[in-house]
């Protein structure tokens, strides 16, 4: 016994040559970090051509679609069964999870056995056994008479095409139960279910053994998105963004990909880093060309591939003095089990294992064989765990870069024997992977019993989705609103503007149909030099807008920018328009035509009664103004008083116009048919051409007249109460003029974020979003932007958009499901405000088609605001509702440019055209 000498050898000279002659004569089983990292590039393009639907089918790594579309977040509860079929013993497993404070799982388990002959009989024979045991659990547990949910763990090789269908593509590990093969596992174990009648079974899922491992640590750790098995076999499974898995139809969202990572290198992508010993295990396998990357890693391979190269260097006389023995040759006498045992550092029992072992087989070996044999299993578990580090590198990459991420925090739950019982295997692991990615943070998570307790898990969390999904999808059905609603909201919307034009229920009418005095829209012959004056907040604008007729004709602007300082706003009327007619002066100036006289529209933003074109009585400041002396004065008096104060110029101010008005004729220049102006932006308005005969409120009959319908207010007396929601009735309450403007709250700018957040904070207060965690940023008025509706919207890559906006409300830990569900109501609440203006919008065009008694009316609807312009899919939502409830009118919509500056100067010339055709 050479035992006793083993220790004092340990240390010299001897053992340190031996092991360098093993390293030499293993020189190409040795991968450096170059090389490691070679590896994680080839397979990262091995990943997507798995991912590719055109590359799928020549790709090595399958990436197979699991329809496991969430990881754990802590708030399942309930009880589940779950059935692990793998093998000739098979487990039945009731898991209890409960979640009230803390998360909890208790598991009874029973295994029951497969004969043989059933094994490799008839598919309904095996069926029929397999519920014959679930009969026998569910009585032992006294659950029979419940029907609970089923999650199924099939560790056959499968096609998946939904969570709950799963089609067997052959047989391994023994099994060759006919009329099974190309079938749904699902489908034959409820047949046989149904068959027996005694008992009734929910089948929610059916996965593997890695997606498994992956939901039991993500119940843990809420980070956890890889799993990861080295045990008899290797594979990993991750959560992969729905927009690169083209197998599956869909960009939202993610899902968990079943790589299947065991044949990478099956197409020849790993042949330079292949030694004989592997190409020797291949042939001798039952797959030859088949699972060679599994074959390099896996603990049904390790033992035998150290076997090979003790045979190799016993033949080339470098071990055991050049002998052999019968036991050493024959295939899997050298177990993976032998090799976690010999590298066992503690107290160098290592070697004495070795001795034993070699002994075991017949050899007699010296001191320097026993170091030699345990170097060798040292290079062959280290490179086993350096490639799969490098497979799992690209794994990282592809998650980060998914995120866009710097740096990536995440865990992998990892299960199986070679892991778990090699005592260097995890750590070599670690090290490497932390070495390759020095950018991402990764926590290993060993898993307990993930093909059982996974299964449950999986079928948890899929009955959490659909619970939460249900209750999401009935608050956001009020938001939805249906042809019928919105058919009727036109129908009102047209008996509120028959009450606005009529002066006998003029005052009682919410849609308050406001005379203009615009009498035409442009007819192309206008012509001249006019200024326009543009006021509606604390930046106003002076332009010179060039209007020429004929063959040339065009519109050329020129406009300068002015400041309104807040003692200004706030000080007396003479003040600001003393201050407005010197910023024209300096205007006049800087164009090079001091002391002209020219006609000026003015389009001024506050609320008005107008009486004639040229006068706009002001009713109300609003934005901030105080102004005093100017409410219930003509603002186009004021002006002019302050232009003869001046003394340096002279205007002819011909129009007070608002900015709806002025989009509608801006349009109109370029297309005659513009008869109807349409704003949504922070606010919502519209105007139209209508006839004299009725516009009540003004003397005449004839030709047409645009009416600013004023149609924000529309609702005010209970006209929307039944389309309005608590979600709406919460901003209205918090707003400057509760009860005001209630149709403009329902779908203008300004208010669209804030029902946003109004229906994210009811989600999280009932458990539905943000793992019922509210930020306190969320709970400020006013944080959610409604421009971040049209970002969330607008991008394809719209989830990595929603997770940034919820990090800058403080929502940092938020998942990618409640990036899903914060876009899916941001598109909810946009569309209803799209089709609401868009039921208001067939209101005034079937209006305008009745008024001349047409079958088909063709016009053109003129467009201003940031919502209209800048929301992705408002202006087509909006079309398509129009179209909808106006089939009789072809309506083309036109996004208007400056109607606020240029459209004044317009209705100033066309004002100047009709006055001069008069003289």
């Amino acid at each position: 016994m050479i035992a006793s000498h083993l220790l004092a050898y340990y240390v010299s000279e001897l053992q340190h040559d031996q092991v360098q002659n093993v390293d030499k004569y293993l020189y190409h089983m040795r991968l450096s970090e170059e090389n490691l990292m070679d590896v994680s590039r080839r397979f990262r393009r091995e990943m997507d051509k798995g991912l590719g639907r055109d590359t799928n089918l020549t790709a090595s790594v399958k990436m197979l679609p699991t329809f496991v579309r969430s990881t754990p977040d802590g708030t399942e509860s309930g009880d589940f069964l779950a059935l692990d079929l793998g093998g000739t013993n098979f487990r039945i497993l009731l898991v209890k999870v409960s979640a009230n404070g803390k998360q909890k799982v208790e598991i009874e388990n029973q295994i029951y056995a497969i004969p043989e002959t059933l094994m490799r009989g008839s598919g309904t024979e095996l069926f029929d056994h397999i519920t014959e045991c679930l009969a026998n659990f569910l009585e032992k547990m006294g659950i029979k008479d419940k029907k609970l949910p089923l999650g199924f763990t099939f560790s056959f090789p499968c096609r998946q095409t939904k969570l709950d269908e799963s089609f067997l593509v052959s047989w391994t590990k023994g099994f060759r139960a006919g009329g099974v093969e190309g079938k749904d596992v699902v489908s034959l174990l409820r047949k046989a279910i149904k068959k027996r009648g005694d008992f009734d079974i929910d089948i929610v899922a059916v996965i593997n053994d890695t997606v498994g491992t992956m939901m039991t640590c993500g119940y843990d750790d809420h980070h956890c998105e890889i799993g990861l098995i080295v045990g008899t076999g290797t594979n990993a499974c991750y959560m992969e963004e729905m927009r690169n898995l083209e197998l599956v139809e869909g960009d939202e969202g993610r899902m968990c990909v079943n790589m299947e990572w065991g044949a990478f290198g099956d197409d020849g992508t790993l042949e330079d880093l292949r030694t004989d010993f592997d190409r020797e295990i291949d042939a001798g396998s039952l797959n030859p060309g088949k699972q060679l990357f599994e074959k390099m890693i896996s603990g049904m391979y390790m033992g035998e591939l150290v076997r090979i190269i003790l045979v190799k260097m016993s033949r080339e006389g470098l071990l055991f003095q050049g002998h052999t023995t019968p036991d050493l040759l024959v295939t899997g006498h050298f177990k993976t089990s032998y090799v976690s045992a010999i590298e066992n550092q503690k107290d160098k029992e290592g070697l004495v294992y070795v001795e034993q072992v070699l002994r075991g087989l017949g050899l007699d070996p010296s001191a320097e064989d026993c170091v030699a044999v345990q170097r060798v299993c040292q290079i062959v578990s280290t490179r086993a765990a350096h490639l799969c580090a490098a497979t799992l590198v690209a794994v990282l990459r592809q998650i980060r870069d998914n995120k866009a991420a710097e740096r990536l925090r995440t865990t992998i739950g990892v299960d199986g024997s070679v892991y778990k019982n090699h005592p260097q295997f995890a750590r070599r692991l670690h090290k490497m992977v932390r070495l390759l990615v020095p950018d991402c943070d990764v926590r290993f998570l060993r898993s307990e019993d993930g093909s059982g307790k996974g299964a449950a898990m999986v079928t948890a969390v899929a009955y959490r989705l659909a619970e939460q999904h249900a209750e999401r999808q009935h608050v956001l059905d009020r938001l939805r609103l249906s042809r019928e609603q919105l058919l009727e909201v036109k129908r009102r919307m047209e008996g509120e503007m028959k009450k606005g034009l009529a002066r006998d229920t003029h005052n009682s009418a919410t849609v308050k149909m406001l005379p203009t005095y615009v009498r035409s829209t442009p007819d192309g012959t206008e012509r001249g030099d006019f200024l326009a004056l543009d006021l509606g907040g604390t930046n106003f604008r002076v332009l010179l807008v060039r209007v020429r007729s004929g063959k040339r004709r065009s519109v050329e602007m020129h406009n300068k920018i002015y400041t309104i300082q807040q003692e200004v706003m706030q000080g007396t009327g003479e003040e600001l328009f003393d201050h407005i007619v010197h910023c024209i002066g300096d205007f006049l100036e800087y164009m090079g035509m001091k002391g002209a006289s020219l006609p000026l529209g003015f389009t001024f933003s506050f609320p008005c009664h107008q009486t004639r074109l040229d006068e706009g009585i002001l009713l109300k400041w609003t934005k901030g103004f105080k102004a005093t002396g100017c409410e219930g004065e003509d603002v186009a008096s004021l002006l002019r008083d302050a232009i003869h104060r001046m003394e340096e110029f002279d205007l002819d101010v011909v129009s007070v116009v608002n900015d709806t008005v002025g989009t509608m004729m801006t349009c109109g220049y370029e297309d005659p048919r513009c008869e109807v102006g349409l704003i949504v932006g922070t606010g919502t308005n519209a105007c139209y051409m209508e006839e004299m005969r009725n516009v009540e409120l003004v003397e005449g009959d004839e030709g047409l007249m645009c009416v600013n319908m004023e149609w924000g207010a529309f609702g005010d007396c209970g006209e929307l109460d039944d389309v309005c929601t608590e979600f709406d009735r919460a901003v209205d309450e918090r707003s400057a003029n509760p009860g005001k403007q209630r149709f403009e709250k329902m779908i203008s700018g300004m208010y669209l974020g804030e029902i946003v957040r109004n229906v994210l904070l009811d989600f999280t207060a009932k458990g539905l979003l943000f793992r019922g965690k509210l930020s306190e940023r969320l709970k400020t008025r006013g944080i959610f932007e409604t421009k971040f509706l049209s970002q969330i919207e607008s991008d394809r890559l719209a989830l990595r958009q929603v997770r940034s906006i919820l990090q800058h409300l403080g929502l940092t830990s938020s998942t990618c499901d409640d990036s899903i569900l914060v876009k899916e109501v941001c598109t909810v609440v946009a569309r209803r405000a799209a089709q609401l203006c868009g039921a208001g919008l067939a209101a005034v065009v079937d209006k305008i088609r009745k008024n001349r008694d047409l079958q088909q009316l063709s016009i053109t609807v003129g467009v201003d605001g940031t919502l209209y312009k800048l929301h992705p899919h408002f202006s087509t939502v909006m079309k398509e509702t129009l179209r909808d409830l106006a089939p009789q009118c072809d309506v083309t919509l036109v996004q208007s440019e400056d109607g606020s500056g240029k459209g004044a100067a317009l209705i100033t010339a066309v004002a100047c055209r009709l006055r001069d055709g008069k003289k």
